[in-house]
């Protein structure tokens, strides 16, 4: 069974930094594409990052490009997005999914990302 749990959400200041973790298991992760998405209040899901299962394949959406990085540490299956220079606009809940941008399908429960001016 797929089991995916996201930490590192929080409230934090425009311009600030937050680091995410997701914890994966269940599944073999160094061989699987992984992804972030997230849900802003009232929205759908937005794609935000993925990496492949060759980890120097990464694409990030345009609205955080240059500003988060995602990252993965195969020995301890989990998947990481730096968020850096934060913005109003990136308040949402995030979720890590298997999978790539066209792919995703099994999330975790999320983590709450608050950015206040």
């Amino acid at each position: 069974e797929v089991q995916l749990v996201e930490s590192g959400g929080g409230l934090v200041q425009v311009g600030g930094s937050l680091r995410l973790s997701c914890a994966a298991s269940g599944f073999s992760f160094s061989r699987s594409a992984m992804s972030w998405v997230r849900q802003a209040p009232g929205k759908g899901l937005e794609w935000v990052s993925s990496i492949g299962n060759i980890r120097s394949s990464i694409a990030y959406a345009d609205s955080v490009k240059g500003r988060f990085t995602i990252s993965t540490d195969n020995a301890k299956n989990t998947l990481y997005l730096q968020m850096n220079s934060l913005t109003a606009e990136d308040t949402a809940v995030y979720f890590c999914a298997k999978g790539n941008r066209y792919t995703y399908g099994a999330r975790g429960q999320g983590t709450q990302v608050t950015v206040s001016s």
